[in-house]
């Protein structure tokens, strides 16, 4: 069979690589996600003929072992795939067990197979980034035109990610590195760009003269269940606000790209992060809220209190108010919410338009009169919202008495969308760039995030308890966007 060449717009045209080396294979991200969406990618011909995995992890299995293990998650993961396709892909599989930690045992890993177009993906926690490319430099598999993938975080700060990019830079050119934050993949945010920059209507009053307040929020019903050691250490700021949510505040606040050309869509976000207010210890108070959930419940089920370990000062809920100070945001707050054991899950960006200059109806009065709103519902389901003011929606004769309109855009069902790590995948074979993460956009995503964490240290600010199943702390109201219910209000999924 013919190379392919397939890709999503914007790739590059070139040859597909076709050997990926998956570190953390036996890890619940690439058991759960990477392998699917490989087998979906192989099942839609979107492979080369003659793609080959290489699994690696420390488990000391050998290869038909792990093909037991694989099989059956394939299959949960996967209950429309056929037992063909699912049969191909684990052809396709050789395990490998290794050591990270050595140098030697991971050159040893994947010499053999240097001398094919090979994609190195570590799903692995970031500690072990150094030395596992130490070991893939050694071996032979970073060398051009090899390329690597790194999972989100890149370090736990600014100091350790300078660590990771400059030592990592040493034995791959910037390039060749792909950093994922999956949440780029989902077609549901890069729909985002499509709205803002394909829409006349919204572009012209996409502005600080306009717009009055922006939220952003990343909710979560699961607690830490199994993500203890890693939560521990990094907490909602740095596992959720640092990656996923800020990202969200770049595809809303910045500026028109000259092209969709993978740096010039970078360039852009980066101004945003670099534009950002660093957060003032003496504003910390009322810019920010943490919080840590408590015993509560969720749709009725009982749902246990975190409790993480001794000396762990880490918030399972943040919010924080940013500003853009530039010109076309001055002024705006940005409201950016993440928790987890909320009461649903949930992602939404919550654009509310100030108020029209003079108000000429008799009811409601004008600071009863609900603002426009424009709601981008990004997950579970994808949808649009537009609250308007309308006398189409009160009774006929009232021509001077407003109601409330919201007129809803539902994204058609049966769409075939691809998972985001499918589309990942693609692009990073195919060498696109677009949706990942450029060196310079990890280091001032950090400095902004430092800012954060080193403001709640000098402040000493608190964490707020709240019950599982509540909308975080009660302080929360302040930063979350309307729709959603009070803190105080005990709502459950």
């Amino acid at each position: 069979m013919k190379r392919l060449t397939t890709m999503s717009p914007g790739s590059e045209t070139r040859a597909m690589h076709d050997t990926l080396f998956l570190f953390g294979a036996t890890g619940d991200l690439a058991q759960r996600y990477l392998f699917p969406s490989l087998l979906r990618l192989l099942g839609d011909g979107l492979l080369p003929e003659d793609f080959r995995i290489r699994a690696l992890a420390l488990s000391g299995h050998d290869t038909e072992a792990f093909h037991d293990i694989l099989r059956p998650r394939l299959q949960q993961a996967m209950p429309m795939a056929s037992q063909e396709d699912i049969a191909s892909l684990l052809r396709r599989i050789d395990y490998r067990s290794v050591d990270l930690r050595d140098v030697d045992s991971v050159a040893a890993a994947v010499s053999d197979l240097v001398d094919r177009r090979c994609v190195s993906y570590l799903a692995i926690p970031p500690g072990l980034y150094i030395s596992t490319c130490e070991g893939l430099a050694k071996g032979g598999a970073l060398a051009a035109p090899a390329r690597l993938m790194l999972e989100k975080p890149i370090g736990s700060d600014s100091e350790s990610a300078e660590e990771i990019i400059t030592t990592i830079g040493q034995w791959i050119d910037e390039d060749r590195v792909f950093r994922l934050d999956h949440y780029l993949g989902k077609a549901a945010v890069q729909n985002l760009i499509a709205l803002r920059f394909g829409n006349t209507l919204l572009e012209a009053v996409w502005n600080r003269n306009y717009i009055e307040s922006v939220h952003i929020l990343v909710a979560e019903s699961e607690g830490v269940d199994g993500r203890d050691a890693y939560y521990a250490r990094s907490g909602a700021l740095r596992d959720m606000v640092q990656s996923h949510i800020l990202q969200l505040l770049c595809m809303v606040a910045m500026e028109p790209p000259a092209s969709l050309e993978a740096d010039r869509i970078r360039d852009e976000k980066v101004k945003v992060l670099r534009a950002l207010r660093p957060l003032d210890a003496k504003h910390a108070a009322r810019d920010s809220v943490r919080g840590r959930y408590t015993a509560g419940s969720i749709n009725g089920q009982p749902a246990q209190a975190y409790q993480p370990p001794e000396g762990s000062d880490v918030e399972t809920f943040a919010g924080v108010t940013a500003h853009i100070d530039n010109w076309r945001w001055s002024g705006v707050p940005f409201h950016l919410v993440t928790g987890k054991r909320l009461p649903e899950r949930t992602t939404r960006v919550v654009v509310t338009l100030k108020p029209v200059t003079h108000w000429l109806f008799e009811r409601p009065q004008r600071a009863q009169a609900a603002p426009n709103r424009l709601v981008f519902q990004l997950q579970p389901q994808e949808n649009i919202e537009l609250g308007l003011m309308s006398s189409l929606a009160g009774p006929e004769w009232g021509a001077l008495e407003l109601q409330p309109l919201e007129l809803e855009l539902s994204v058609p069902t049966g769409l075939h969308r691809r998972i985001a790590y499918e589309r990942l995948f693609l692009d990073a074979f195919n060498g696109n760039h677009t949706l990942f993460v450029r060196d310079d956009e990890v280091r001032a995503a950090w400095a902004w995030i430092d800012s954060v964490a080193d403001a709640w240290k000098a402040a000493n600010l608190p964490l707020e308890p709240y019950p599982a199943g509540q909308w975080g702390p009660a302080n929360a109201v302040d930063f979350l966007p309307q729709g959603v219910d009070a803190p105080d209000s005990g709502a459950s999924e």
